[in-house]
């Protein structure tokens, strides 16, 4: 059965989405291994605030603002705090665990609530095969964590507690996304997320009190990486208007084998075996998943 082409117009916009934010992993830890966290997230989100402004104003969606109803004002200062949380911590946890395609797999996480999350709120439909792939998913999510400890404090590797609590604000925000994504634009969704996040990140960067760096190499890094992030968000939102919420996220999380090779090139840094081994797990339930849902699985009726 051929898909229809707005469905192929969403999965693009995924792929996009995936191919961009695969790069902000490795430019937001390269940036944020010379720059305080606070200064990083002033800096990266005066970029990415300033592009949203930009192409919000280029596609004539800035005034749509005076155009909100109560309802949609609410809608947007519950995704701008959901936002605080999500992306303070998916920074936190890229800064804390060393190697970012270890972060990214963990990240499979999210996909799998997602699909949870569609089922019981937005009534999509899955199959045992598909749940099947997310219960193989997680299960790699756990080899990954995995440290070698026999306690609770000691049995999962530093930063996989963040990452679970990242996947599961994640998938809140992506479900209210995903249902009101038609009654505002994905430009004004994207420049409440990063004013938001701009503002949040100039009153830590006061908070916090650090001593300004300098660094060509890493302002560089934060500009690219920035962009990639205006780019990867504005393209999921996008990708909400064709397809399921659970369907982008699932090719969103193949950008962990993008993250590994980016990775291994720019910083000389492989996952341990058994986290390579996760990390391979939880990209075949992802695909399991996707295949399913493609009806790759399904039985063929004879006429």
């Amino acid at each position: 059965m051929q898909m229809k082409p707005s469905v192929v117009k969403g999965y693009v916009f995924a792929l996009i989405a995936t191919l961009a934010y695969s790069n902000v992993y490795l430019f937001s830890k390269a940036a944020m291994n010379e720059f305080p966290l606070a200064q990083f997230g002033t800096m990266w989100y005066t970029v990415v605030a300033i592009s949203c402004f930009l192409f919000a104003l280029f596609n004539k969606k800035l005034g749509h603002l005076a155009q909100l109803s109560g309802k949609q004002f609410r809608i947007l200062v519950t995704l701008g705090l959901l936002e605080l949380i999500t992306t303070t911590l998916f920074f936190v946890s890229i800064h804390i665990i060393p190697d970012p395609s270890v972060t990214s797999f963990l990240g499979n996480m999210y996909p799998v609530m997602v699909m949870l999350g569609g089922i019981f709120i937005l009534d999509e439909r899955f199959g045992a095969i598909e749940i099947f792939g997310g219960f193989l998913a997680l299960s790699g999510a756990f080899v990954i964590s995995y440290s070698g400890g026999t306690t609770l404090e000691t049995l999962f590797i530093k930063g996989t507690g963040i990452v679970f609590l990242n996947a599961i604000f994640a998938t809140t925000a992506t479900l209210i996304v995903k249902k009101f994504v038609r009654e505002i634009s994905p430009e004004l969704l994207n420049l409440n997320r990063s004013v938001w996040l701009l503002v949040f990140s100039v009153i830590m960067f006061f908070v916090m009190g650090e001593t300004p760096v300098s660094s060509a190499p890493a302002l560089k890094n934060t500009i690219i990486g920035a962009l990639l992030e205006f780019t990867a968000i504005l393209t999921v939102y996008y990708s909400f208007q064709y397809i399921e919420a659970s369907r982008s996220s699932i090719v969103q999380s193949l950008k962990g084998i993008f993250v590994l090779i980016g990775a291994w090139l720019f910083f000389h840094t492989l996952p341990a075996k058994h986290q390579l081994l996760g990390g391979m797990i939880t990209v075949v339930g992802i695909l399991i998943m996707a295949l399913a849902q493609a009806g790759v699985f399904r039985n063929k009726k004879s006429n």
